[in-house]
Order: structure tokens, then C-alpha cells, then sequence
């Protein structure tokens, strides 16, 4: 039998792209609604507290609209402060975004990993948990960056960003005290994976990046093991909170991640 119901991708911006590539790799049949929450955008800067209230209301709404079999909240921010709001709030499976550390530690040669995110990630006690959890013996250093949020926003958009700018985010984590020690960097935001060629070219040496795509579309692809999916492809929809005047390059940047339909919400 068909299933028409979509898998719901939920991110403040664009990085739930990098998260989205990898279920799609997965899943090729699966409906796709992605929102991206303008209207709020970013995450990363504002209080723990207008997280937790928006981000269950505005699922709460795309639920009631899309009707999803499963929401990805593809947002380490939001994760990392309502993902426990909006499992309760919701009778759907909902699959979070958390910060890599685990494997990033498995993987890590000089014990000591970077930790790259939002302000708002790499200063939660979800990330303390993390690195005593799977850590213990690691030094673990993080570093905020709203700025990384709007290069990757502006690479998407096709729009030329500036290689200076990404090195001075990596000097932010790298020249902390022991930051030459890190060999392994932990991409704690979903918009950070699309600008990692950039983030690497920037680094003065070579590093290993890590993030936690992969790991969530299989998860994605477990929960949803066995179920029925639509007979014929249909087309990507993204969903914008605000509306606004789409620039082509955003709809081209969409295009390429079979989001076709752009909507309001």
C-alpha cells in the first residue's frame, strides 16, 4: 500500500540539509517537508527559554499541517534544549540531533577533540554529559560561532564567503590552551558540515571532522524500517516560519536537496 505521510526535517535555517543529504541516500522514496524556522533564525544566540517555548509550538503546527510519520530535529540547539518538550508533546517518533562526541572520542588519536557549535550548544550541560559520558579520558574544547551559521546560510545561497573568516573560527577553538593538541573537531551544528571544505582548507593543519548526519538517517531509516512509501515520487516541500522574498540562489540551493516547493508556513 502507498503511504503518502513525509518524514519532517525541523532546523532554524538551512543545516538540517547535511542531515537530510544522508536519509535521502537512504531512504530515496521517502515524502520530504523541511522547515526551516526564518522567523526565528538563528537559534544559537537567544535564550534557552524562547527555545523551549517556540520549537514544540511550531512542531505542534507543521504536525498538524503535514501530518509527518516521524520529525528529525535536525538543530543540535534545539535538540540540546527541547527535544524532551517535544517528544512529550507529540505522539510521533522523534529523532534528535546531539553532538558527535562519542565517536569523536572513539576516533581520536592525541585525546583531544574540538568542539565546534552555537553558543547556545557548546555552553549546555547536555554537552558536559556527553564528554564525561564518552570523554572522561579526552581534553574537550569547544568553541561558539554564530558567524559559521551565516557563512553556511550564505554559501547555500550561492553567495562568495570570505576563507579569512573561516580561519579565524578555527583560531577561536585551536588557539585555546591544548587546541594544538586536537586532532579530531566535532561539528555540533547542522549548518557546519556544509562549509567543512571550507573549515578544512582553513585549519593550519589536517584535522578529522565529524558530525552526526550518517548516524541520525540511520536511525531515521530504522524507525521507519518496513513501512509503505508513496508509488511515485513526490516533490521536496520547504517550509519557511516567515515569509519572505526567496533569492533565486536560495532556490537553487534547495533544488539541489529536491526541496521543489517552497512554502510558507
Amino acid at each position: 500500500m502507498s503511504d503518502n505521510r513525509p518524514l519532517l526535517f525541523f532546523d532554524s535555517g538551512v543545516g538540517g540539509l547535511s542531515v537530510l543529504a544522508p536519509t535521502r541516500r537512504l531512504l530515496p522514496d521517502a515524502p520530504i517537508v523541511y522547515a526551516a524556522d526564518n522567523g526565528g533564525f538563528p537559534y544559537g544566540t537567544k535564550a534557552e527559554a524562547e527555545i523551549a517555548a517556540r520549537v514544540p509550538a511550531l512542531l505542534g503546527r507543521l504536525v498538524e499541517r503535514h501530518r509527518p510519520r516521524l520529525i528529525v530535529i535536525a538543530c543540535n540547539t534545539a535538540s540540546t534544549i527541547a527535544l524532551g518538550a517535544v517528544r512529550a508533546a507529540l505522539d510521533l517518533p522523534v529523532v534528535g540531533t546531539v553532538p558527535a562526541i562519542k565517536p569523536a572520542a572513539e576516533q581520536s588519536r592525541t585525546r583531544a577533540i574540538g568542539v565546534l557549535g552555537t553558543d547556545a550548544t557548546v555552553r549546555q550541560p547536555y554537552v558536559d554529559d556527553l564528554s564525561a559520558r564518552f570523554a572522561s579520558d579526552c581534553l574537550v574544547l569547544r568553541h561558539g560561532s554564530a558567524k559559521l551559521v551565516e557563512l553556511a546560510e550564505a554559501k547555500l545561497r550561492g553567495e562568495p564567503t570570505d576563507p579569512a573568516a573561516y580561519a579565524a573560527v578555527m583560531a577561536g577553538l585551536l588557539d585555546q590552551p591544548g587546541g594544538d593538541r586536537i586532532d579530531t573537531v566535532v561539528l555540533a551544528c547542522t549548518h557546519f558540515p556544509l562549509v567543512e571544505t571550507e573549515l578544512a582548507a582553513a585549519s593550519p593543519r589536517s584535522l578529522n571532522f565529524i558530525h552526526g548526519g550518517e548516524g541520525i538517517a540511520r536511525r531515521t531509516a530504522f524507525l521507519t524500517a518496513g513501512q509503505d512509501w508513496p508509488a511515485t515520487p513526490t516533490p521536496g516541500i520547504a517550509v519557511f516560519t516567515a515569509p519572505f522574498d526567496v533569492p533565486a540562489g536560495l532556490v537553487a540551493g534547495l533544488a539541489r536537496y529536491g526541496l521543489d516547493d517552497i512554502r510558507f508556513l
